[in-house]
């Protein structure tokens, strides 16, 4: 996999100060996208340990509220793997900060496994999921963490339990 960018700080993709990591790769290409560089898999820098172990030395400040991963598509199948070695190394190290992802597949696939091999399991070690494309029709700057209304802000593990989409509430 690669990545576009390791943002240390990050007040937009999430509540609180954040680390955000942006991989390459989409192929959902959403008309207007913000960062369409991104959909070229072979954009951007090579992400293997030294980018773990970075994202870890950045987590580790006491006023990092959690992370929040874009893209491009966190959850294309070429990046899983990538993707789900560093959301288990940051629980392992972290369990008390948030992991929000961005993704332009539905919860509901994600969740059914029908989208590569690792979807499931990396969906079940997030704490939201901002699920579903950016539809320019549906664009709506007075939206927190999301750039269209049809995109969803899905609390993962209520969600999973109950069988149903659980919306997180920013006011909770």
């Amino acid at each position: 996999m690669n990545y576009a960018d390791i943002r240390p700080i990050d007040v937009a993709n999430g509540p609180g100060i954040r680390v955000s990591v942006f991989v390459s790769g989409c192929t959902h290409h959403c008309k207007e996208c913000f960062n369409p560089e991104t959909w070229d898999f072979g954009y951007g820098k090579p992400f293997g340990e030294a980018q773990v172990e970075e994202i870890l030395g950045y987590l580790s400040k006491p006023y990092i509220h959690g992370l929040s991963i874009l893209g491009g598509e966190p959850f294309e199948p070429q990046n899983q793997g990538a993707v789900l070695e560093l959301v288990r190394r940051v629980r392992e190290r972290f369990p008390e900060k948030d992991i929000w992802c961005y993704s332009g597949y539905l919860f509901e696939d994600l969740a059914a496994g029908k989208v590569g091999v690792h979807s499931r399991t990396l969906l079940g070690l997030l704490d939201v999921l901002v699920d579903g494309p950016f539809v320019l029709e549906k664009k709506d700057l007075s939206l927190r963490f999301r750039g269209s209304s049809n995109q969803r802000l899905i609390k993962v593990s209520d969600s999973l339990e109950a069988g149903e989409v659980r919306i997180w509430d920013d006011l909770e």
